[in-house]
């Protein structure tokens, strides 16, 4: 799943430029991934959507100057380094809260635990790249830093 979602990011500038699913099914498995694999990304990112959805009216709240408490779950879930990454992404101002909040709730989707630290990066640029959001490129190196090899660690 995570290969098709860089191979989305590297082929399509913008998520508005992806073909409907039914069509990027077929383009999908025409460059050669696997059915499974491609109904796992198809349903995150149509997961993706329905949370940026749900949480486009608290990006209408003012945000404050609060903090994000994690869960002995989320601990679980998503690992210290994936949290350590997300407050990296949060503190660098990259991250606004309703965002880091989407970036929760899909790093928990895939049911990995705890999601390894390139996974987390894929997620966040998955996050952003949907937000069409401008990614300073530093952070933007940060968030390609490892290499597709270690994705399935």
């Amino acid at each position: 799943m995570f290969d098709i979602l860089v191979y989305l990011f590297e082929t399509y500038y913008t998520p508005q430029a992806c073909p409907e699913a039914d069509v990027l099914a077929h383009k999908l498995a025409a460059v050669g991934f696997e059915h499974e694999d491609i109904n796992e990304a198809l349903g995150w990112l149509h997961g993706l959507a329905e949370t940026t959805e749900q949480c486009g009216q608290l990006a209408q709240l003012p945000q404050g100057d609060s903090r994000r408490v994690f869960t002995d779950q989320e601990y679980q879930a998503l690992g210290t380094q994936a949290i350590g990454f997300i407050t990296f992404l949060e503190n660098s101002g990259v991250l606004p809260a309703v965002l880091r909040e989407i970036v929760i709730e899909r790093a928990q989707a895939t049911g990995e635990s705890p999601i390894s630290l390139a996974k987390i990066k894929i997620i966040a640029l998955m996050v952003l790249w949907s937000q069409e959001v401008e990614v300073d490129h530093l952070v933007f190196e940060e968030l390609l830093a490892d290499d597709r090899t270690r994705l399935s660690h």
